[in-house]
């Protein structure tokens, strides 16, 4: 099966296409402006060429839902449903942090711990089991503190993404490792992905959203006085 991955969620702008497990193309890009809305759309289409296929040959659309940037996830969304209901394929969304922790499965880690920045002191975070990927404990939104993952001081941990900056100067973690280098991963996601499809694990189109994980809080304009 030919799958389409969309990965919207950060500052990595990222496009891949697998024939099943076997990678065919990514095509990716890291800018502080958030260029999803002008890029994703070329990004596909090089992805296509790169692969040199067609959208028709797409046979599935895999999205990393979130969470993350609010506005790079609307435009993964609606990018993601404009191919399903044109093409008529099922859509298989996967947790943007499932595809932060893949590099670093099997490298000598007790916890992967993907750390998404969301502001001042808080993050998304997940802990998986760094040998199998087992997520140990959901998706949250945390706000960090000396004490956060206190109860892995034993473990050795790679605390992975562009959350794992202020993670550093602040968590009592003696063995750990930092990576503020890594973004969610289009390439990352075909593992998860290829799971869902053989269980059949697809979405409702019509009704799908994005993994916000919390409320959108936009600039509330003044009522003019009447």
């Amino acid at each position: 099966m030919k799958i389409l991955y969309l990965e919207t969620s950060s500052k990595n702008c990222s496009v891949a296409i697998s024939d099943d497990e076997k990678l065919l193309c990514v095509c990716e890009e890291v800018s502080e402006n958030y260029k999803q809305s002008e890029s994703l759309h070329s990004f596909v289409e090089w992805a296509l060429e790169g692969a040199e296929l067609s959208i028709k040959d797409i046979e599935a659309v895999c999205l990393g839902k979130g969470p993350g940037s609010y506005t790079g996830l609307r435009i993964g969304a609606a990018s993601a449903k404009g191919f399903c209901y044109g093409l008529d394929i099922p859509l298989i969304a996967v947790n943007s942090l499932e595809s932060m922790k893949e590099p670093f499965l099997g490298q000598n880690y007790d916890l992967v711990i993907p750390l998404v920045d969301a502001r001042r002191m808080e993050v998304y975070a997940a802990v998986y089991d760094g040998i199998t990927g087992e997520e140990l404990v959901t998706t949250e939104a945390k706000v960090l503190d000396e004490h956060s993952f206190e109860e892995f001081k034993d473990k050795k941990v790679m605390c992975v993404g562009d959350g794992a900056k202020k993670a550093k100067e602040i968590l009592q973690l003696p063995m750990a490792d930092f990576n503020e280098e890594i973004y969610p991963s289009a390439q990352y996601l075909v593992k998860k992905s290829l799971e869902k499809i053989k269980n059949k694990d697809f979405e409702d189109i019509a009704y799908f959203e994005p993994f916000y994980l919390k409320e959108f809080h936009g600039v509330k304009k003044k009522k003019s006085e009447e």
